[in-house]
């Protein structure tokens, strides 16, 4: 398998990951929570893919990741939620807090795709020995 397009769509993905948080900065709040709502429908619409795969995948990675997927987006509709429930509050000192809150939160969100792409580059280096084993031992079976 070449994992080239996949890897491209990855860097794509990121690509546009960082251009909307470099142009949210400069924007008006209601144009942020405009993002977001598209970001969420993003997600919603990945959370539902990634349920679909995991129901017809069977027993395995490929449903491992696909549930960690599923996980992931849960974890990130509480975190909208949390936001939501406190975004009503007008206090400035616990908008402040929640400000901080949401920047570590995106950090620890960061990490953890670095540590997801970690995990795909060992997958891929595995398929790919695995595919030449099996490669090898065809060509030693013709032999």
């Amino acid at each position: 398998m070449d994992f080239s397009a996949e890897l491209d769509k990855l860097e794509q993905h990121v690509s546009d990951a960082k251009s909307a948080a470099q142009s949210a900065a400069t924007e008006s709040r209601d144009k942020v929570k405009q993002r977001i709502d598209k970001a969420q429908g993003d997600v919603d619409a990945a959370v539902k893919d990634a349920k679909q795969q995991a129901d017809q995948a069977a027993a395995g990675a490929r449903s491992k990741w696909a549930q960690m997927k599923v996980d992931t987006a849960a974890r990130m509709g509480d975190v909208k939620a949390r936001v939501d429930k406190r975004a009503t509050q007008l206090d400035a000192k616990a908008a402040t807090s929640e400000a901080d809150w949401a920047e570590a939160d995106a950090t620890d969100a960061i990490d953890y795709a670095a540590h997801a792409v970690d995990n795909a580059r060992l997958a891929m280096l595995e398929a790919i020995e695995a595919r030449a084993h099996a490669v090898e031992r065809a060509e030693a079976a013709r032999a």
